[in-house]
């Protein structure tokens, strides 16, 4: 079964056809959604892919095309956060599809829904604690390095010993700060939580449901708190001077291997994109 869905489409191919499912399961527990709410949520998302597919990816394909032809070249910081802000439009499109629908659900979810939100985030939390909050410093550094060279490789293949050297130093300067995100983590999780008792007491309706979730994406997007807003700022301007010189440091062989992984993705998401007008 596993060879039969390798040879007909890619993995990413697969996972994306997959999306709509894996998608409602994912909000499913964390909401435990109703009969009606599994209606209107399967409903939603279907229709947002059917969108995002058609509409979406044949642009995330000539993305990719740019990208391989920069791929072969030396960049700089501006440029990676050039890519950084190309993609945030993409996002916020695909946000503002999905604010009707949404709006639509957070009207529909009660107190005990809230109620069992509040317990899935806290095993979330607990998940996120094993991950990115062990103990030992030590840990702690190795777990970031590890990630790192885990999602450079999978752009450029495998790195040498000087190049994990290289992302094992950078990472060693970096700012980021696993306690800090955790707790603006659970700021985020807070205010959505609100959110949702205060709409559910005001008997509110779908215009004030989707202004407050333009609102709270908003404040997830910059935080409220000053010292949260400067640290993802400083981390951002960081992150595209990280990624600019792991990327001058690779080689040849190296760029011709992101060349056809970029390459390969282009091709799924025309594929994706030719499958939904059958």
């Amino acid at each position: 079964m596993v060879l039969a869905l390798s040879a007909g489409c890619s993995a990413l191919r697969f996972g994306y056809n997959q999306a709509p499912d894996l998608g409602y399961w994912w909000l499913d527990s964390y909401i435990d959604f109703d009969d009606a709410q599994t209606l209107k949520v399967r409903n939603g998302l279907t229709g947002w892919f059917a969108w995002h597919r058609s509409t979406q990816l044949p642009d995330y394909a000539q993305l990719l095309v740019r990208a391989q032809a920069e791929a072969l070249a030396d960049t700089t910081p501006a440029r990676v956060c050039e890519w950084w802000a190309t993609l945030s439009v993409r996002l916020d499109s695909a946000f503002e599809r999905a604010v009707p629908v949404g709006a639509d659900l957070m009207l529909s979810i009660g107190p005990k829904q809230v109620q069992h939100m509040e317990r899935r985030y806290a095993k979330a939390n607990g998940e996120f604690r094993s991950e990115f909050l062990q103990g030992d410093p030590a840990k702690r550094r190795k777990a970031s390095v590890d990630r790192a060279i885990e999602r450079a490789e999978l752009l450029y293949g495998t790195l040498t010993d000087g190049q994990r050297e290289q992302v094992a130093r950078m990472v060693g300067g970096s700012p980021f700060d696993a306690d800090l995100w955790f707790s603006e983590r659970k700021r985020r999780q807070q205010d959505a939580l609100q959110m949702l008792l205060r709409l559910n007491a005001e008997g509110a309706g779908r215009d004030k449901a989707e202004a407050a979730l333009r609102a709270y994406i908003e404040r997830w997007r910059r935080s409220p708190r000053d010292e949260y807003r400067r640290y993802a700022e400083g981390l951002a301007d960081f992150n595209c001077s990280f990624a600019a010189s792991l990327h001058n440091s690779t080689t040849a062989a190296q760029r011709q291997t992101a060349v056809q992984k970029l390459k390969g993705w282009e091709g799924d998401a025309r594929a994706l994109a030719a499958e939904g007008g059958r």
